[in-house]
């Protein structure tokens, strides 16, 4: 089966049905499948609303209407997103399509409450948990008719095989980690050790809600800022590129952290995002990092190797991330490596993450690896 038979099954899903959604793994051509969804919708007296997290995937989809004629229903389509929905008029449009439609809040019922033409919703990633607010807005104005997830892609040849390898970390006990007082003023050094446990501990000691979420918000900001994945990671990259020889995504932390671990990053503060990306995509550089800007909704032909440096205990977004190296010749296997501290709740985090992946196709070691 290949992915314009996929595209026919999920577009005959939607016949009949004013507001649905279809939940189709990445890599296996939901923008295009939108874009077919508008060609048997179309008339010139119709208006479209594509609504989408980010500039880019609006882009993608201008791209994709070029790249396969279908620019006539994008002659129609205004496109917006999700933060600036409810300042559109929803009389004015007789289709919506809401691409990564789990990114719906219950603020967006300002707009849609209001809206009475027809929905369609696209995900890679469907709510796991239909009780969530996530989960009640897609269930409420999209609700997912049809699901074809990644491993079914896999087992029929869409999309190429995978391998995550886990890789785990020791906390360093060198004091490297900087303890400021008031006006930024250094105390002291510590370990990440220690400061990984002294946050357990406030966490554990906490009396109150207020007390609990600050412990658990500086624990994972603590998690995520210590400079050992940094450098394993930059270790990592750089075997990928000059060894294997391959292109190599990376997921980092922070922009700050993006830039320090290439030449060449997409976030938005870089100015040079979109040709950065443009080089990646065409194979003129093979590394290239980012934060969290193409989790979703943008096509990187090529991509072999990828590295997830937290996984936030967020299963949405690894799949996203997962997915993006999904996309290759299906006689290939693509790498994921994934970053996880030792003995931590990033142990807790990445195993919630890889719940829907299967398991024989993950591999958890150990990495004694110097980082200093």
């Amino acid at each position: 089966m290949d992915k314009t038979k996929i595209q026919e099954i999920a577009l005959k899903h939607t016949d009949r049905v004013k507001k649905c959604g279809l939940g189709l793994a990445t890599g296996v051509g939901k923008t295009l499948l939108g874009l077919k969804h508008m060609e048997k919708e179309y008339s010139p007296l119709k208006k479209y609303l594509v609504v989408a997290p980010k500039k880019a995937i609006m882009e993608e989809w201008r791209s994709q209407a070029v790249l396969f004629n279908k620019t006539k229903v994008i002659s129609i389509t205004d496109f917006t997103t999700y933060r600036s929905l409810n300042k559109q008029d929803p009389k004015d449009y007789d289709v919506i399509y809401l691409d990564e439609c789990h990114s719906l809040l219950d603020s967006h019922r300002e707009f849609l409450s209001n809206y009475n033409g027809k929905i369609l919703g696209l995900t890679g990633t469907p709510p796991r948990f239909t009780n969530s607010e996530k989960g009640k807005m897609v269930q409420e104005y999209c609700p997912i008719v049809w699901n074809y997830l990644a491993d079914e892609a896999i087992d029929d040849k869409i999309l190429n095989d995978y391998k995550i390898v886990v890789h785990f970390l020791n906390l360093t006990s060198r004091p490297v980690i900087p303890v400021t007082a008031r006006f930024g003023k250094l105390n002291f050094n510590t370990s990440e050790k220690k400061s990984y446990d002294y946050w357990s501990t406030r966490l554990d000691n906490a009396a109150t809600p207020k007390e609990i979420n600050i412990a658990r918000i500086q624990r994972m900001k603590a998690l995520k800022d210590f400079p050992s994945k940094e450098r394993y990671t930059k270790i990592l990259a750089e075997s990928i590129e000059n060894k294997d020889k391959d292109k190599c995504l990376i997921f980092a932390n922070t922009q700050e952290q993006a830039d320090k671990l290439s030449k060449h990053s997409y976030h938005s503060n870089n100015i040079d995002s979109e040709d950065n990306l443009r080089m990646f995509k065409d194979g003129d550089i093979n590394r290239l990092s980012c934060v969290l800007q193409l989790s979703e909704g943008v096509n990187i032909p090529n991509l072999k190797q990828g590295i997830i440096m937290h996984a936030y205990g967020n299963e949405r977004k690894a799949s996203q991330r997962i997915g993006r190296l999904l996309r290759l010749n299906p006689d290939d296997t693509s790498i994921i490596h994934i970053l996880c501290y030792k003995d931590t709740i990033d142990e807790t985090w990445v195993s919630n993450a890889l719940d829907s992946f299967d398991k024989d196709k993950i591999f958890w070691r150990d990495f004694n690896i110097k980082v200093w």
